[in-house]
């Protein structure tokens, strides 16, 4: 399985648009060259706006599989909110970490990410909110996301390290128990997107 980090971005809360309201968020993420620091809350330079639904030592980083990327591009040139050939930089979905070759179906919680110098767990699917439709540039983003269950998913740090954009890292399976796109699937289907 080639699996690797495609992009590491952090972001720093600021102001959101979303029509006529402004909140605050740090779901707009911003690419790191090199290595960064990674804590048992995250890596250094990210932050959240709302620490009651993101982050803590659950939620320390989140994850996104780079495979979803071009249908994210296509559906927003469909909304017009951006050119057909505009192409979506890793970290537009809010993620820290744009992986390859790891979609949702294949990861479970309790899997393992080992990199050369930390590991990172599963433990949970990120659940979109409206902030999500607002970094995506139009109001069908959470409801595709939710239709799709490509939801990515937050890592703990088991094993504090530094982490870059390119590293190869090793899967190694949990109980496999749980599937991430079973448990966002159940949740989702109690909630209304």
């Amino acid at each position: 399985m080639n699996v690797f980090v495609r992009g590491l971005q952090v972001g720093r809360v600021g102001e959101l648009r979303i029509g006529d309201t402004t909140v605050r968020s740090a779901i707009l993420k911003h690419p790191v060259d090199g290595r960064v620091a990674l804590g048992p809350l995250g890596l250094e330079g990210d932050e959240q706006a709302d620490p009651s639904v993101h982050g803590g030592q659950n939620q320390a980083v989140y994850a996104y599989p780079f495979e979803h990327y071009p249908f994210w591009q296509t559906v927003r040139a469909q909304a017009k909110v951006a050119a057909w050939d505009a192409p979506l930089a890793p970290g537009a979905l809010g993620e820290n970490l744009t992986l390859a070759g790891l979609p949702e179906s294949q990861v479970w919680i309790g899997d393992l990410l080992r990199f050369p110098d930390c590991e990172l767990a599963v433990s949970e699917p990120r659940f979109p909110c409206f902030k999500f439709n607002a970094a995506m540039g139009f109001n069908q983003a959470a409801k595709l996301m939710t239709q799709n269950a490509w939801c990515g998913f937050y890592l703990a740090v088991r094993v504090p390290g530094p982490l870059q954009a390119g590293q190869h890292f090793e899967l190694i399976p949990g109980p496999r128990e749980v599937g991430i796109q079973e448990l966002f699937r159940s949740r989702m289907s109690r909630a209304k997107v």
